[in-house]
């Protein structure tokens, strides 16, 4: 399963719309409000990490990198590279 930041972007508008329903009140428009607060906080984990391999590419861009300088790179901003 490969998603996107266009994906989160869907979902995040999606929520927004639940959330605007005239409809919902009560319980029902209190749990789609916690469900809002957990999707956002997932959301920004989502953003904080991508913003991370962004940077992590403009360093390598800035910076190079030679083989060499690649296997000293956490496993964790590999992947972003590794991806392309």
């Amino acid at each position: 399963m490969q998603n996107t930041l266009g994906d989160l972007n869907n979902h995040l508008f999606a929520q927004l719309e639940r959330l605007g329903d005239e409809e919902l009140t009560g319980d029902k428009l209190t749990a789609e409000i916690n469900r809002a607060k957990a999707i956002s906080e997932m959301a920004t984990q989502v953003i904080s990490n991508g913003n991370l391999a962004l940077k992590a590419r403009i360093f390598m861009h800035e910076y190079g990198a030679g083989d060499a300088e690649e296997k000293k790179m956490p496993p964790m901003l590999k992947a972003a590279f590794l991806n392309e």
